[in-house]
C-alpha cells in the first residue's frame, strides 16, 4: 500500500475515532436512563444496563413539573431566538452599512461586553431587574440577553463582505433601507442567521445560573435547575435524572440535525474579515 493511499484510510479512522468518542457519552447518558440508580455510577464501567427500567422515562412524562419546565424552557427559546435575530441583525446592518456621527465610538461601546465575563455583571444585573419587577417573570430570561455583542460582531463582519454594488443597484432602483434589509440581506444570509440562532437558543436552554437566581417561583421553574433537583430535591435519582438529562436533550440534537448544513457552512464563515 502506498503513501498516497494509506493517507485516507488514515484519516477515516481518525474520523470514527473522533465521532466515536462525541456519541459515546450521549449514548452512556441514553442508556443510563434505564438503568437502576445503583447502576449509573457502577464500578467498573457498564455501558448496557443489567435491569432495564423502562419507569425512569414514563415517569418523566408523568412529572407534571418536569413537563412545565420542559415546555416553558422551549416558549422561552424560541420568544429569546427569534428576538436575539431581529435586533443583532438590525443592529449588524446599521453597523455594516450606515454612516452616522460617532459610529466607531458607538461600536465600541457596543462589542464591549464581549471582553466582560457575565459573572462579574451577575449581582448588578440582578439589581436592575429587580428595580424594574421583572423577577418571577418570563421577560428576565428573554429580554436582558437579547442584544449580544459576539452575534451582533459575528454578523456585522458578514454583512461587510457582501458586495456594494448589488445594495447600491437595489438603492438605484428606488429600495429603501429596510427593503433592501428584508430582501437582500436577510435572503442571502441563511447560514449566519442559523448560526445565531441556534447559539441563541442554547444559550437560553442551558442557562443554569440566571434562572436560579431571577426565579423562585416554581410555576416558572426552567429545565436546567428542575433537572439539578434531581440530586437536591429528590435525592440521588441518577437513574430518573439520565432519562430527564436525555429527554432534555433532545430538541436541542434534532435541531441540530436539521440545520447541520447551515452550521457547517456558518463555520467556515466565521473567518470573515
Amino acid at each position: 500500500m502506498t503513501r498516497s493511499s494509506r493517507t485516507p484510510v488514515v484519516k477515516w479512522v481518525l474520523l470514527v475515532l473522533i465521532a466515536f468518542s462525541l456519541v459515546l457519552p450521549l449514548a452512556w447518558m441514553a442508556l443510563s436512563g434505564f438503568k437502576r440508580d445503583i447502576d449509573v455510577l457502577k464500578s467498573p464501567f457498564e455501558l448496557l444496563p443489567q435491569v432495564w427500567q423502562w419507569r425512569n422515562y414514563t415517569a418523566m412524562f408523568h412529572d407534571g413539573q418536569y413537563m412545565t419546565a420542559i415546555g416553558l424552557t422551549m416558549l422561552g427559546a424560541l420568544i429569546f431566538t427569534a428576538l436575539s435575530l431581529v435586533v443583532n441583525s438590525m443592529s449588524a446592518y446599521v453597523f455594516a452599512r450606515l454612516d452616522f456621527g460617532l459610529k466607531r465610538y458607538f461600536w465600541v461601546f457596543c462589542i464591549m461586553p464581549m471582553f466582560v465575563p457575565g459573572m462579574s455583571i451577575l449581582i448588578t444585573s440582578f439589581v436592575v431587574v429587580s428595580k424594574l419587577h421583572m423577577l418571577n417573570t418570563l421577560a428576565v430570561l428573554i429580554i436582558p440577553g437579547v442584544a449580544a455583542a459576539a452575534q451582533m460582531f459575528f454578523m456585522r463582519q458578514f454583512f461587510l463582505a457582501m458586495p456594494v454594488a448589488v445594495e447600491d443597484a437595489a438603492r438605484i432602483d428606488g429600495c429603501s433601507r429596510w427593503k433592501i434589509f428584508l430582501r437582500i440581506f436577510v435572503p442571502n444570509s441563511a447560514a449566519v442567521f442559523v448560526v445565531v440562532g441556534i447559539t441563541s437558543y442554547m444559550a437560553y436552554w442551558n442557562a443554569y445560573v440566571w434562572p436560579i437566581l431571577t426565579i423562585s417561583n416554581p410555576k416558572l421553574q426552567q429545565i436546567m435547575p428542575v433537572l439539578a433537583n434531581f440530586l437536591d430535591d429528590r435525592g440521588p435519582q441518577y437513574g430518573q435524572l439520565m432519562a430527564a438529562s436525555t429527554l432534555a436533550a433532545l430538541p436541542t440534537i434534532a435541531l441540530l440535525l436539521v440545520f447541520q448544513r447551515y452550521i457547517v457552512a456558518g463555520v467556515r464563515l466565521s473567518g470573515i474579515k
